[in-house]
């Protein structure tokens, strides 16, 4: 980590903060920090900004970044838009729960924002009457942005429902179907000329909000990291003979089975100690090296992928490692997992094996400079002491960001793995 610290204080800002902060005069003991050990992001600087737009500086010292407040003023509550998570700062306002002139009771939702990760709800600091409704669906809010106003008011019959947008009413007449599907000539938009093209057999479906974020995401990726990919194979054959052994014993003692995803998150934590490009990130001209491990486990689910984050994973007991990412798998599927589980990614880990892949080249997930990719377990025959076994093989993947992560260090990295994989006990003795 490259601290940068103000030569008054020992608060640490991190270098696209502390450019925020000398352009605008800031001082950076108003500002709350949300990274690692306090530090102030520029997600925090932003925040304070947004703050403290028309309110004099006196009246904003005591603001907290970490718990945005819905601030009374008069008879009537401002509904804020809250943190979101580290380095996420704004959100889209995907739907309006209720409606302008609605009563709300305490902690019921009004309002649901979608960022890049995960759909969240924001609820109501107080019961009243929702007014001043200050953006529409579709719009982009930043954290600390106003979004409404909850003002005193009673329940009333009129206004205890909730409007609800009235469904189009179905003809019941038939539609006519053509005795004959005509020829037609379509152009589509990779330059092909479709003939025959039956348009009653196209379905045309919206992209979700979640499923544009990921594919604005993966392609900001692209365009921005100088992404490189790097391969090798894996024996599992020592790791599949000690899964075995201890099995039983491991679900007894912990409540969960024992997986193949927490040798590789201790592996892939061993190596990132090793070569620490691997667990940076890029911030303006900076190299910010994290000395913390946050890994991310890749999870699909029916609204698209989502990367949980297991917090100080290098603290974590296998048996803590294998829970955690029980838990993650039946939040996604049920879509309980909230901003705070997928916040602080420093490295992601993505299993295409479950799903059959035997290759592939990750994406980056950023701002993370690298991305292990497991496949599945195959036997193929290999060559072991110049005779031909067969084996339980497994491609691995690295993608990397060049501009940090040199070939030699990506490749290390790569065989590090391969090496703990290949004999687990190393994880045991350090070596």
């Amino acid at each position: 980590m490259i601290d940068h610290k103000d030569k008054n204080i020992n608060k640490i800002a991190m270098p696209s903060a502390k450019k925020i902060i000398e352009e605008k005069n800031l001082d950076i003991l108003d500002i709350a920090g949300t990274g690692f050990d306090g530090r102030v992001t520029k997600g925090d600087v932003l925040l304070y900004l947004n703050q403290i737009k028309g309110i004099k500086k006196p009246e904003v010292e005591n603001l907290s970044n970490k718990n945005i407040k819905n601030e009374r003023k008069g008879n009537g509550m401002d509904v804020l838009v809250p943190v979101l998570g580290e380095s996420v700062v704004e959100a889209t306002v995907s739907k309006w729960i209720k409606k302008q002139g609605d009563f709300v009771e305490v902690d019921e939702p009004i309002v649901e924002l979608e960022t890049d990760k995960v759909t969240l709800e924001v609820p109501a600091a107080t019961s009243g009457i929702l007014d001043n409704l200050a953006v529409s669906e579709g719009d982009t809010v930043e954290v600390g942005a106003l979004l409404a106003m909850i003002v005193a008011g009673e329940k009333t019959d009129q206004n205890s429902k909730t409007s609800k947008t009235q469904e189009p009413k179905i003809s019941e007449e038939p539609k006519n179907i053509p005795e004959k599907v005509e020829k037609t000539q379509t152009t589509t938009n990779s330059g092909f000329v479709e003939e025959f093209a039956d348009k009653s057999l196209e379905e045309r479906v919206p992209m979700s909000r979640l499923r544009q974020a990921i594919a604005r995401r993966l392609k900001e990726a692209q365009n921005t990291a100088a992404m490189l990919t790097t391969y090798n194979e894996v024996d599992m054959s020592a790791l599949m003979e000690m899964r075995k052994n201890y099995q039983d014993s491991f679900e007894k003692k912990n409540g969960v089975r024992l997986g193949y995803m927490s040798f590789f998150v201790k592996a892939s934590i061993d190596a990132l100690k090793q070569f620490p490009a691997v667990n940076a990130e890029i911030d303006s001209n900076d190299i910010v090296y994290k000395n913390y491990y946050n890994i991310g486990v890749a999870v699909g689910t029916s609204q698209g992928l989502v990367v949980p984050v297991l917090k100080n994973a290098d603290k974590m007991s296998f048996g803590e490692t294998e829970l955690s990412i029980s838990n993650f798998g039946k939040k996604a599927k049920d879509g309980s997992l909230g901003i705070n589980d997928m916040a602080g990614g420093t490295f992601t880990i993505s299993n295409g094996g479950v799903y059959g892949s035997l290759m592939s080249s990750p994406i980056l997930n950023p701002p993370q400079s690298g991305i292990l990719g497991m496949h599945k377990i195959q036997n193929r025959p290999v060559a072991i002491d110049n005779q031909i076994q067969i084996r339980p093989m497994m491609y691995l993947a690295l993608s990397y960001d060049h501009r940090i992560i040199d070939g030699r260090e990506a490749v290390s990295f790569l065989v590090r793995i391969k090496e703990i994989i290949e004999d687990p006990r190393r994880l045991v003795v350090g070596a």
